[in-house]
Formats: C-alpha cells, sequence, structure tokens
C-alpha cells in the first residue's frame, strides 16, 4: 500500500536524511587501505548515534532474508553489488566500495548510498562511478508530480543501457517512510509513461546498480544478504531518499 507524507512528516524525513547524508561523509572520509570493513560499521554506528538517531539496517529482517541484518551499514565490495556484510576485510588501493546506510528519527528513515574508491580509480572504475551516479541524478529529474514510477526506472536504464552495463534484474529502490522499505518497488529498468502515476507526497528511495559485466545475473552468498555479480566483474551503487513536491523532486538525504 503506497503512502503519501505530510509536510510535517517530510521535514521528519528530512532530518533523518541528514543524518544518513553526515554518516556516509564520515565513513567515505575514513575508508583507506587497511582498513577493516567492521571499523567502518564502527564509525557509522558512533556517527548515527551522536545525532540523536536509530540505525535502520541493524536487525532488520525482510521476509528475503534467513536471518536478521547485523550491521548498522552495508559494505559492499567490488563484485558484491548489495548488502554486504562488514567484517574482516581490510580494504585495498584500487577497492571499489559501496556504502549504503538507513537512519531513523522520529519514527521515519532515510536510506541513501555512495561508491567510492580506494585510493585513485583506474579509468575503467572512474567511468563507472560517473555512470552510475549520472542515472541517479536522471531518475531524480524525473520523479516530477503526474509522471508515472517507470519514467524513474526508464531513466536508470537508459544511462546504464548506453553505457553498455550490465543491471541486476531484481535490485532496485523502494518505497520509504515510517518503514525503511514501503511500497512502490522502484526498479532500474521500466517503460516510459507505465506504472504508478507519481504524487505530492510519495517518497522513495532510487539506487541505480550497474557492474562492469554483461546481464548473467547474479547470486546471494551464503551470509544470505550479499549480492554478487555471476561473472565477478565490478559494480557501483548511488542511492537517495527523495520527496516529489509540487515544486519538483527533493532529495531527502543531501547533505
Amino acid at each position: 500500500m503506497v503512502s503519501y507524507k505530510s509536510p510535517r512528516e517530510l521535514s521528519v524525513m528530512r532530518e533523518a536524511g541528514r543524518v544518513v547524508a553526515v554518516t556516509l561523509e564520515r565513513v567515505a572520509a575514513a575508508a583507506e587501505p587497511g582498513m577493516t570493513l567492521a571499523e567502518l560499521d564502527a564509525i557509522a554506528a558512533r556517527c548515527i548515534k551522536e545525532h540523536g538517531a536509530q540505525p535502520s539496517f541493524l536487525h532488520y529482517l525482510p521476509r528475503s532474508a534467513p536471518t536478521p541484518y547485523p550491521a548498522v551499514t552495508c559494505l559492499s565490495v567490488n563484485e558484491v553489488v548489495v548488502h554486504g556484510i562488514p567484517d574482516g576485510r581490510k580494504l585495498r588501493q584500487g577497492d571499489l566500495l559501496s556504502i549504503d546506510c538507513g537512519a531513523e528519527v522520529g519514527g521515519y528513515h532515510g536510506d541513501a548510498a555512495v561508491t567510492i574508491s580506494i585510493g585513485p580509480p583506474d579509468a575503467a572504475a572512474a567511468r563507472l562511478l560517473k555512470v552510475t551516479e549520472r542515472a541517479l541524478k536522471r531518475a531524480i529529474e524525473a520523479a516530477q508530480p503526474g509522471a508515472r514510477l517507470g519514467d524513474v526506472s526508464h531513466a536508470v536504464e537508459t544511462v546504464g543501457r548506453e553505457a553498455g552495463y550490465g543491471i541486476l534484474e531484481g535490485c532496485g529502490g523502494h518505497g520509504i517512510g515510517t518503514a525503511m522499505h514501503e511500497d512502490p518497488s522502484v526498479p532500474n529498468t521500466g517503460r516510459p509513461g507505465r506504472g504508478l502515476r507519481l504524487r505530492e507526497g510519495l517518497t522513495i528511495a532510487i539506487e541505480p546498480m550497474f557492474h562492469e559485466g554483461g546481464d548473467d545475473g547474479g547470486f546471494v552468498l551464503r551470509d544470505g544478504w550479499s549480492i554478487v555479480t555471476a561473472d565477478g566483474s565490478r559494480a557501483a551503487h548511488f542511492e537517495h531518499s527523495v520527496a516529489v513536491t509540487a515544486d519538483g523532486p527533493v532529495i531527502l538525504t543531501a547533505p
């Protein structure tokens, strides 16, 4: 069931979004060769607590998962597209690291992600990051009142296909509000002019995920969460929580 937020609710979601933005910045600044994923997750946990918020991901249990999520962030390296669990793995020069974080304030959630390179990226990695971030920008621009959800999905798909990147089916965005995952689903592929008509007060998390390989699909690791590319190719993931308003889309998780 799709819910629409009042101006008061959007203001609370904006506060949650600010906490997410600050946390992403702090984790990204700390990420360097030799740092473990668990250490970065601890930095995120402290940041969220300092701002009086609660982590959205910790102990989260969707129907599709066998066990509750055990960390504050999802930290996905190289071929891990999304939902990577922070552990003792040490970052290395040249790794691509996706940092995905959620925070809850006053019963409302914010959710965003960014992918960075550990050290200077090679040319292919730099292009992957640039194109995936561009897809997010285009999709946000498409989230206008009166448009269709398919317009948002099509914007993501068009950017990815034109660049020659793979897009995993089943991975995409979602509605967000009093629950971290609400209706509607926001796929990364779609047809323009189709789907739910966007109305003022709709809040969605838009999250393009591209990988350097083809559409060979992916699979879930034995931890029950981490989704990796089937061909081992590197992936990138960018995300913002966005509100549809009369003045156009508003990014709730902007710094």
